[in-house]
Protein backbone atom coordinates (compact mmCIF):
# COMPACT_ATOMS: atom_id res chain seq x y z
CA UNK A 1 0.00 0.00 0.00
CA UNK A 2 1.59 3.26 -1.05
CA UNK A 3 1.56 6.38 1.06
CA UNK A 4 0.57 4.74 4.35
CA UNK A 5 2.57 5.91 7.33
CA UNK A 6 3.77 3.07 9.54
CA UNK A 7 5.50 4.69 12.44
CA UNK A 8 5.46 6.32 15.79
CA UNK A 9 4.92 10.06 15.78
CA UNK A 10 4.94 12.38 12.82
CA UNK A 11 7.36 14.91 11.49
CA UNK A 12 7.63 18.26 13.24
CA UNK A 13 6.64 16.92 16.62
CA UNK A 14 9.85 17.64 18.54
CA UNK A 15 9.50 20.16 21.34
CA UNK A 16 11.64 23.18 22.00
CA UNK A 17 11.35 26.12 24.36
CA UNK A 18 8.14 27.42 22.77
CA UNK A 19 4.99 25.43 23.46
CA UNK A 20 1.68 25.51 21.56
CA UNK A 21 -1.20 24.50 23.80
CA UNK A 22 -4.17 24.48 21.44
CA UNK A 23 -5.34 24.01 17.89
CA UNK A 24 -8.73 24.19 16.20
CA UNK A 25 -10.34 21.18 14.55
CA UNK A 26 -12.04 21.87 11.20
CA UNK A 27 -14.42 19.38 9.59
CA UNK A 28 -15.53 19.66 5.96
CA UNK A 29 -18.63 17.51 6.55
CA UNK A 30 -19.83 20.04 9.14
CA UNK A 31 -19.04 23.12 6.99
CA UNK A 32 -16.85 24.59 9.75
CA UNK A 33 -15.01 27.84 9.09
CA UNK A 34 -14.09 31.30 10.39
CA UNK A 35 -14.79 34.57 8.59
CA UNK A 36 -13.95 38.28 8.78
CA UNK A 37 -14.43 41.25 6.43
CA UNK A 38 -11.93 44.12 6.97
CA UNK A 39 -13.55 47.54 7.22
CA UNK A 40 -10.68 49.14 5.27
CA UNK A 41 -7.92 47.88 3.02
CA UNK A 42 -4.42 47.22 4.25
CA UNK A 43 -1.35 46.40 2.19
CA UNK A 44 -2.44 44.22 -0.72
CA UNK A 45 1.04 43.98 -2.20
CA UNK A 46 3.13 42.88 0.77
CA UNK A 47 2.01 40.31 3.35
CA UNK A 48 2.97 37.02 5.02
CA UNK A 49 0.88 34.01 6.03
CA UNK A 50 2.20 31.49 8.59
CA UNK A 51 0.17 28.48 9.74
CA UNK A 52 0.69 24.99 11.15
CA UNK A 53 -1.72 22.38 9.76
CA UNK A 54 -2.37 18.69 10.31
CA UNK A 55 -4.54 17.01 7.69
CA UNK A 56 -7.14 14.37 8.58
CA UNK A 57 -8.75 13.86 5.18
CA UNK A 58 -6.84 13.09 2.00
CA UNK A 59 -8.23 13.53 -1.49
CA UNK A 60 -7.15 12.03 -4.79
CA UNK A 61 -4.20 13.66 -6.51
CA UNK A 62 -6.42 15.28 -9.12
CA UNK A 63 -6.80 19.06 -8.84
CA UNK A 64 -10.52 18.93 -9.61
CA UNK A 65 -13.68 19.90 -7.74
CA UNK A 66 -13.89 18.17 -4.36
CA UNK A 67 -10.13 17.72 -4.06
CA UNK A 68 -9.36 21.16 -2.63
CA UNK A 69 -9.04 21.91 1.08
CA UNK A 70 -8.77 25.61 1.89
CA UNK A 71 -6.50 27.06 4.58
CA UNK A 72 -7.14 30.79 4.06
CA UNK A 73 -8.98 32.65 1.31
CA UNK A 74 -9.52 36.32 0.56
CA UNK A 75 -11.74 36.19 -2.48
CA UNK A 76 -9.66 34.65 -5.25
CA UNK A 77 -6.40 35.07 -3.37
CA UNK A 78 -6.07 31.85 -1.39
CA UNK A 79 -3.87 29.06 0.00
CA UNK A 80 -5.13 25.48 -0.15
CA UNK A 81 -4.32 21.81 -0.59
CA UNK A 82 -5.34 20.96 -4.14
CA UNK A 83 -4.96 17.37 -5.23
CA UNK A 84 -2.66 17.06 -2.17
CA UNK A 85 -0.25 19.65 -3.56
CA UNK A 86 -0.14 23.12 -2.00
CA UNK A 87 -1.58 25.83 -4.25
CA UNK A 88 -1.31 29.57 -3.68
CA UNK A 89 -3.51 31.62 -6.01
CA UNK A 90 -2.97 35.38 -6.39
CA UNK A 91 -5.94 35.97 -8.68
CA UNK A 92 -7.32 39.51 -8.73
CA UNK A 93 -9.07 41.79 -11.23
CA UNK A 94 -9.64 38.92 -13.65
CA UNK A 95 -5.97 37.88 -13.71
CA UNK A 96 -4.86 34.48 -12.41
CA UNK A 97 -1.36 33.90 -11.05
CA UNK A 98 -0.61 30.78 -9.04
CA UNK A 99 2.18 28.88 -7.34
CA UNK A 100 1.75 25.11 -6.94
CA UNK A 101 4.10 22.42 -5.63
CA UNK A 102 5.08 19.26 -7.42
CA UNK A 103 5.45 17.68 -4.00
CA UNK A 104 2.35 16.10 -2.46
CA UNK A 105 1.56 16.41 1.25
CA UNK A 106 -0.28 13.31 2.47
CA UNK A 107 1.28 12.57 5.86
CA UNK A 108 -1.67 12.59 8.25
CA UNK A 109 0.50 11.76 11.27
CA UNK A 110 2.47 15.01 10.92
CA UNK A 111 2.09 18.73 11.33
CA UNK A 112 3.19 20.92 8.40
CA UNK A 113 4.34 24.51 8.77
CA UNK A 114 3.32 26.60 5.74
CA UNK A 115 4.60 30.12 5.08
CA UNK A 116 3.50 32.21 2.10
CA UNK A 117 5.52 35.36 1.47
CA UNK A 118 4.10 37.93 -0.97
CA UNK A 119 5.86 41.14 -2.00
CA UNK A 120 4.92 42.38 -5.46
CA UNK A 121 7.09 45.48 -5.00
CA UNK A 122 10.19 43.35 -5.66
CA UNK A 123 12.01 44.26 -8.88
CA UNK A 124 12.81 40.59 -9.61
CA UNK A 125 9.60 38.83 -10.59
CA UNK A 126 10.51 35.47 -9.00
CA UNK A 127 10.93 37.20 -5.64
CA UNK A 128 7.33 38.45 -5.60
CA UNK A 129 5.94 35.24 -4.09
CA UNK A 130 7.58 32.42 -2.14
CA UNK A 131 6.22 29.30 -0.47
CA UNK A 132 7.96 27.50 2.38
CA UNK A 133 7.09 24.18 4.03
CA UNK A 134 8.81 23.24 7.29
CA UNK A 135 11.33 26.03 6.89
CA UNK A 136 12.42 25.17 3.35
CA UNK A 137 11.41 27.04 0.19
CA UNK A 138 9.43 24.99 -2.34
CA UNK A 139 11.25 25.43 -5.65
CA UNK A 140 10.01 22.35 -7.53
CA UNK A 141 6.79 23.74 -8.92
CA UNK A 142 4.08 22.77 -11.40
CA UNK A 143 3.43 25.10 -14.35
CA UNK A 144 3.21 27.97 -11.91
CA UNK A 145 2.57 31.49 -13.21
CA UNK A 146 3.30 33.55 -10.10
CA UNK A 147 6.38 35.02 -11.79
CA UNK A 148 4.06 36.72 -14.31
CA UNK A 149 2.64 39.00 -11.63
CA UNK A 150 3.23 42.60 -12.55
CA UNK A 151 5.32 44.89 -10.42
CA UNK A 152 3.15 46.39 -7.64
CA UNK A 153 0.32 43.97 -8.41
CA UNK A 154 -2.58 44.19 -5.92
CA UNK A 155 -3.80 40.85 -4.51
CA UNK A 156 -7.09 40.51 -2.66
CA UNK A 157 -5.40 39.70 0.65
CA UNK A 158 -5.93 42.56 3.15
CA UNK A 159 -8.63 44.05 0.90
CA UNK A 160 -12.19 44.76 2.07
CA UNK A 161 -13.51 41.42 0.71
CA UNK A 162 -14.39 38.62 3.11
CA UNK A 163 -11.48 36.56 4.47
CA UNK A 164 -12.22 32.99 5.52
CA UNK A 165 -10.23 30.34 7.36
CA UNK A 166 -11.06 26.78 6.34
CA UNK A 167 -13.26 27.72 3.37
CA UNK A 168 -13.22 29.37 -0.07
CA UNK A 169 -14.77 32.79 0.52
CA UNK A 170 -16.15 33.18 -3.01
CA UNK A 171 -18.30 30.06 -2.86
CA UNK A 172 -20.97 28.85 -0.46
CA UNK A 173 -21.83 25.37 -1.76
CA UNK A 174 -20.29 23.17 -4.46
CA UNK A 175 -16.78 24.65 -4.46
CA UNK A 176 -16.62 25.84 -0.86
CA UNK A 177 -13.50 23.65 -0.42
CA UNK A 178 -13.87 23.21 3.35
CA UNK A 179 -10.78 22.09 5.26
CA UNK A 180 -10.58 18.88 7.30
CA UNK A 181 -7.92 18.74 9.95
CA UNK A 182 -6.29 20.88 12.63
CA UNK A 183 -4.82 24.38 12.42
CA UNK A 184 -2.55 26.10 14.93
CA UNK A 185 -0.62 29.37 15.20
CA UNK A 186 -2.27 31.14 12.24
CA UNK A 187 -0.59 34.50 11.56
CA UNK A 188 -1.35 37.00 8.82
CA UNK A 189 1.14 39.89 8.78
CA UNK A 190 -0.07 42.91 6.80
CA UNK A 191 2.66 44.99 5.20
CA UNK A 192 5.78 42.87 5.83
CA UNK A 193 7.33 40.03 3.80
CA UNK A 194 8.81 37.58 6.32
CA UNK A 195 10.77 34.35 6.09
CA UNK A 196 9.91 31.21 8.11
CA UNK A 197 12.58 32.03 10.68
CA UNK A 198 10.21 34.64 12.14
CA UNK A 199 7.92 31.75 13.18
CA UNK A 200 10.12 28.65 13.52
CA UNK A 201 13.61 27.18 13.71
CA UNK A 202 15.46 23.91 13.27
CA UNK A 203 15.96 22.01 16.52
CA UNK A 204 19.69 21.69 17.26
CA UNK A 205 19.42 18.08 18.43
CA UNK A 206 16.92 16.54 16.01
CA UNK A 207 17.12 18.82 12.98
CA UNK A 208 13.32 18.96 12.98
CA UNK A 209 11.57 22.24 12.19
CA UNK A 210 9.80 23.48 15.33
CA UNK A 211 7.73 26.57 16.22
CA UNK A 212 8.97 29.67 17.93
CA UNK A 213 7.13 32.77 19.13
CA UNK A 214 6.55 35.57 16.62
CA UNK A 215 7.49 38.94 18.11
CA UNK A 216 6.88 41.41 15.26
CA UNK A 217 3.99 43.67 14.36
CA UNK A 218 0.92 42.70 12.34
CA UNK A 219 -0.04 45.83 10.39
CA UNK A 220 -3.58 47.07 9.79
CA UNK A 221 -5.44 43.88 8.86
CA UNK A 222 -3.03 41.35 10.33
CA UNK A 223 -4.18 38.84 12.93
CA UNK A 224 -3.02 35.96 15.08
CA UNK A 225 -5.32 33.02 15.81
CA UNK A 226 -3.90 30.94 18.67
CA UNK A 227 -7.22 29.16 19.45
CA UNK A 228 -6.59 29.47 23.18
CA UNK A 229 -10.07 30.77 24.08
CA UNK A 230 -12.47 27.85 23.66
CA UNK A 231 -15.45 30.19 23.97
CA UNK A 232 -14.13 32.37 21.12
CA UNK A 233 -11.95 30.37 18.74
CA UNK A 234 -11.96 33.25 16.25
CA UNK A 235 -10.36 35.62 18.76
CA UNK A 236 -7.46 37.67 17.38
CA UNK A 237 -4.56 37.46 19.85
CA UNK A 238 -2.40 39.99 17.96
CA UNK A 239 -3.85 42.98 19.79
CA UNK A 240 -5.41 44.33 16.58
CA UNK A 241 -8.90 43.16 17.48
CA UNK A 242 -9.38 41.62 14.02
CA UNK A 243 -11.63 38.87 15.36
CA UNK A 244 -13.22 36.20 13.19
CA UNK A 245 -16.79 34.92 13.36
CA UNK A 246 -17.25 31.19 13.94
CA UNK A 247 -19.61 29.24 11.67
CA UNK A 248 -20.48 25.75 12.92
CA UNK A 249 -17.43 25.93 15.20
CA UNK A 250 -17.95 25.62 18.96
CA UNK A 251 -15.80 25.22 22.06
CA UNK A 252 -15.86 21.48 21.43
CA UNK A 253 -13.61 22.06 18.40
CA UNK A 254 -10.70 23.24 20.51
CA UNK A 255 -8.00 20.55 20.58
CA UNK A 256 -4.72 19.88 22.38
CA UNK A 257 -3.25 18.12 19.34
CA UNK A 258 -0.55 20.63 18.37
CA UNK A 259 2.83 20.89 16.61
CA UNK A 260 4.59 20.64 19.99
CA UNK A 261 2.53 17.66 21.19
CA UNK A 262 1.26 15.60 18.29
CA UNK A 263 -1.48 13.05 19.14
CA UNK A 264 -2.45 9.77 17.54
CA UNK A 265 -5.50 9.76 15.23
CA UNK A 266 -7.10 7.28 12.84
CA UNK A 267 -5.33 6.90 9.50
CA UNK A 268 -7.32 8.07 6.43
CA UNK A 269 -4.50 7.06 4.08
CA UNK A 270 -5.63 3.45 4.30
CA UNK A 271 -8.97 4.32 2.72
CA UNK A 272 -7.08 6.04 -0.09
CA UNK A 273 -4.88 3.02 -0.76
CA UNK A 274 -7.47 1.31 -2.94
CA UNK A 275 -9.25 -1.49 -1.00
CA UNK A 276 -12.88 -0.89 -0.12
CA UNK A 277 -12.77 -2.41 3.36
CA UNK A 278 -11.57 0.72 5.20
CA UNK A 279 -13.90 2.90 7.22
CA UNK A 280 -14.41 6.55 6.27
CA UNK A 281 -12.89 8.80 8.94
CA UNK A 282 -14.10 12.25 10.07
CA UNK A 283 -14.00 14.58 13.10
CA UNK A 284 -10.32 15.27 13.28
CA UNK A 285 -9.40 11.68 12.48
CA UNK A 286 -11.27 10.31 15.51
CA UNK A 287 -14.65 9.09 14.19
CA UNK A 288 -15.25 6.06 11.94
CA UNK A 289 -18.68 5.09 10.60
CA UNK A 290 -19.76 1.95 8.73
CA UNK A 291 -23.03 1.87 6.82
CA UNK A 292 -22.44 -1.25 4.71
CA UNK A 293 -23.11 -4.95 5.14
CA UNK A 294 -19.38 -5.57 4.89
CA UNK A 295 -16.40 -5.77 7.20
CA UNK A 296 -14.57 -2.44 7.37
CA UNK A 297 -11.66 -1.37 9.54
CA UNK A 298 -9.77 1.73 10.67
CA UNK A 299 -6.29 1.72 12.19
CA UNK A 300 -4.32 4.42 13.98
CA UNK A 301 -1.53 6.63 12.69
CA UNK A 302 0.74 5.73 15.61
CA UNK A 303 1.99 2.28 16.50
CA UNK A 304 4.04 1.37 19.57
CA UNK A 305 6.79 -1.14 20.25
CA UNK A 306 7.37 -0.34 23.93
CA UNK A 307 5.81 1.63 26.78
CA UNK A 308 2.38 1.64 28.43
CA UNK A 309 -0.49 3.37 26.61
CA UNK A 310 -4.12 4.29 27.21
CA UNK A 311 -6.96 5.30 24.88
CA UNK A 312 -10.76 5.15 24.79
CA UNK A 313 -13.37 4.26 22.17
CA UNK A 314 -17.05 5.12 22.51
CA UNK A 315 -19.16 2.42 20.87
CA UNK A 316 -21.74 4.95 19.71
CA UNK A 317 -23.69 2.67 17.37
CA UNK A 318 -23.37 -1.09 17.94
CA UNK A 319 -24.86 -3.38 15.31
CA UNK A 320 -23.86 -6.59 13.57
CA UNK A 321 -20.19 -7.17 14.35
CA UNK A 322 -18.46 -4.43 16.35
CA UNK A 323 -14.84 -4.98 17.37
CA UNK A 324 -12.23 -2.80 19.10
CA UNK A 325 -8.62 -3.51 20.05
CA UNK A 326 -5.23 -3.55 18.33
CA UNK A 327 -3.72 -4.81 15.11
CA UNK A 328 -0.30 -5.10 13.49
CA UNK A 329 0.90 -3.95 10.03
CA UNK A 330 0.90 -7.48 8.61
CA UNK A 331 -2.85 -7.65 9.41
CA UNK A 332 -3.91 -4.69 7.26
CA UNK A 333 -4.76 -6.60 4.11
CA UNK A 334 -8.39 -7.03 3.03
CA UNK A 335 -8.36 -10.66 4.21
CA UNK A 336 -7.59 -9.72 7.81
CA UNK A 337 -10.47 -7.55 8.96
CA UNK A 338 -10.94 -9.52 12.21
CA UNK A 339 -7.24 -10.06 12.77
CA UNK A 340 -5.23 -8.53 15.57
CA UNK A 341 -6.47 -8.79 19.13
CA UNK A 342 -9.97 -7.31 19.41
CA UNK A 343 -13.01 -7.60 21.65
CA UNK A 344 -16.45 -7.93 20.03
CA UNK A 345 -19.59 -6.38 21.50
CA UNK A 346 -20.84 -9.84 22.56
CA UNK A 347 -17.76 -10.34 24.78
CA UNK A 348 -15.82 -12.63 22.44
CA UNK A 349 -12.11 -12.10 21.82
CA UNK A 350 -10.87 -12.46 18.27
CA UNK A 351 -7.19 -13.22 17.79
CA UNK A 352 -5.60 -14.75 14.72
CA UNK A 353 -9.11 -15.34 13.28
CA UNK A 354 -10.08 -17.45 16.27
CA UNK A 355 -12.88 -16.54 18.69
CA UNK A 356 -12.87 -17.09 22.45
CA UNK A 357 -16.26 -16.63 24.16
CA UNK A 358 -17.03 -14.95 27.47
CA UNK A 359 -13.79 -12.97 27.77
CA UNK A 360 -15.58 -9.74 28.79
CA UNK A 361 -19.10 -8.54 29.42
CA UNK A 362 -21.07 -7.31 26.45
CA UNK A 363 -21.08 -3.66 25.45
CA UNK A 364 -23.68 -1.62 23.60
CA UNK A 365 -24.56 1.87 22.35
CA UNK A 366 -22.90 4.59 24.41
CA UNK A 367 -20.46 2.42 26.36
CA UNK A 368 -16.91 3.76 26.58
CA UNK A 369 -14.30 1.05 26.21
CA UNK A 370 -10.87 1.89 27.62
CA UNK A 371 -7.67 0.11 26.66
CA UNK A 372 -4.41 -0.10 28.64
CA UNK A 373 -1.69 -1.60 26.44
CA UNK A 374 1.54 -2.68 28.13
CA UNK A 375 4.20 -3.24 25.48
CA UNK A 376 6.92 -3.67 28.11
CA UNK A 377 5.38 -6.90 29.38
CA UNK A 378 6.35 -10.27 27.87
CA UNK A 379 4.02 -11.03 26.20
CA UNK A 380 2.24 -7.67 25.97
CA UNK A 381 -0.98 -7.19 27.90
CA UNK A 382 -4.13 -5.36 26.79
CA UNK A 383 -6.46 -4.62 29.69
CA UNK A 384 -10.02 -3.73 28.70
CA UNK A 385 -12.26 -1.38 30.72
CA UNK A 386 -16.00 -0.91 30.21
CA UNK A 387 -17.13 2.47 31.57
CA UNK A 388 -14.07 2.44 33.85
CA UNK A 389 -14.66 -1.10 35.17
CA UNK A 390 -11.82 -3.53 34.51
CA UNK A 391 -12.96 -6.47 32.37
CA UNK A 392 -10.06 -8.66 31.21
CA UNK A 393 -6.59 -8.83 29.69
CA UNK A 394 -7.28 -9.56 26.02
CA UNK A 395 -3.82 -11.02 25.56
CA UNK A 396 -4.12 -13.51 28.40
CA UNK A 397 -2.89 -16.91 27.21
CA UNK A 398 -1.21 -15.53 24.09
CA UNK A 399 2.50 -15.54 23.35
CA UNK A 400 4.92 -13.99 20.89
CA UNK A 401 5.33 -16.34 17.92
CA UNK A 402 2.81 -18.71 19.46
CA UNK A 403 0.93 -21.23 17.37
CA UNK A 404 -2.57 -20.91 15.91
CA UNK A 405 -4.92 -18.85 18.04
CA UNK A 406 -2.15 -18.13 20.55
CA UNK A 407 -0.05 -16.25 18.01
CA UNK A 408 1.12 -12.66 18.62
CA UNK A 409 3.59 -11.02 16.21
CA UNK A 410 6.91 -9.62 17.32
CA UNK A 411 6.56 -6.36 19.24
CA UNK A 412 9.04 -4.74 16.88
CA UNK A 413 6.35 -4.76 14.18
CA UNK A 414 4.38 -2.21 16.20
CA UNK A 415 0.90 -2.63 17.67
CA UNK A 416 -1.74 -0.15 16.44
CA UNK A 417 -5.19 0.70 17.87
CA UNK A 418 -7.96 -0.61 15.63
CA UNK A 419 -11.75 -0.61 15.16
CA UNK A 420 -13.71 -2.97 12.90
CA UNK A 421 -17.39 -3.26 12.09
CA UNK A 422 -19.92 -5.09 9.95
CA UNK A 423 -23.30 -3.41 9.28
CA UNK A 424 -24.15 -0.04 10.88
CA UNK A 425 -21.36 0.86 13.32
CA UNK A 426 -20.08 4.13 14.72
CA UNK A 427 -16.83 4.43 16.67
CA UNK A 428 -15.70 7.64 18.38
CA UNK A 429 -12.06 7.29 19.37
CA UNK A 430 -10.28 9.34 21.99
CA UNK A 431 -6.50 9.30 21.97
CA UNK A 432 -6.44 12.40 24.15
CA UNK A 433 -5.90 15.24 21.67
CA UNK A 434 -9.48 15.55 20.44
CA UNK A 435 -12.66 13.51 20.41
CA UNK A 436 -16.12 14.10 19.01
CA UNK A 437 -17.94 12.71 22.05
CA UNK A 438 -18.60 14.87 25.10
CA UNK A 439 -16.12 14.54 27.95
CA UNK A 440 -17.51 15.12 31.45
CA UNK A 441 -14.45 14.51 33.65
CA UNK A 442 -11.52 15.86 31.55
CA UNK A 443 -9.10 13.38 33.12
CA UNK A 444 -5.49 13.34 31.92
CA UNK A 445 -2.54 10.99 32.31
CA UNK A 446 0.08 11.39 35.04
CA UNK A 447 2.06 13.79 32.85
CA UNK A 448 -0.99 16.01 32.41
CA UNK A 449 -1.48 15.08 28.74
CA UNK A 450 -4.70 14.07 27.06
CA UNK A 451 -8.35 14.69 27.88
CA UNK A 452 -10.21 11.49 28.71
CA UNK A 453 -13.55 10.48 30.17
CA UNK A 454 -11.77 8.26 32.69
CA UNK A 455 -8.33 8.63 34.25
CA UNK A 456 -5.72 6.32 32.68
CA UNK A 457 -4.45 3.59 35.02
CA UNK A 458 -1.32 4.45 36.95
CA UNK A 459 1.75 4.27 34.73
CA UNK A 460 -0.18 4.42 31.44
CA UNK A 461 0.03 7.40 29.10
CA UNK A 462 -1.71 9.08 26.19
CA UNK A 463 -0.44 8.34 22.67
CA UNK A 464 1.28 11.64 21.98
CA UNK A 465 4.79 12.62 20.97
CA UNK A 466 5.77 14.08 24.34
CA UNK A 467 5.01 10.75 26.01
CA UNK A 468 6.49 8.73 23.15
CA UNK A 469 9.74 10.66 23.47
CA UNK A 470 9.92 9.69 27.15
CA UNK A 471 8.48 6.17 27.25
CA UNK A 472 8.09 4.88 23.69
Amino acid sequence: MADINLGVGGANSATGGYEIDNSCKFEADNSEYLSRTPSSAGNRRTWTLSCWVKRTEITSDSNSAGNQHMILSAGDTYIQFDGNAIWVNFRSAGENFFLATNRLFRDTSAWYHIVVQCDTTQATNTNRAKLYVNGVQETSLQNSTYDNMALNYDTLMNNTNEHEVGKYSNEETTYANFFSGYMAELHLVDGTALTPTSFGEFDDDSGIWIPKAYTGSYGTNGFYLDFSDSANLGDDASGNGNNFTETNITSADQATDTPTNNFCTLNPLMANAGPTNYLPITEGGTKAVNTAAAYKIANSTFGVTSGKWYWEVKATDVNGVTGIGVTMPNYWDADYTLQGCIILSDGRRYNNASATSGVTNTYTDGDIIGFALDMDATPPTLQVYKNNTSEANLMNGLSINGAGAAFLPEKEDGYFPKVVGYSANTFECNFGGYTSFSISSAASDENGYGTFEYAPPSGYYALCTKNLAEYG
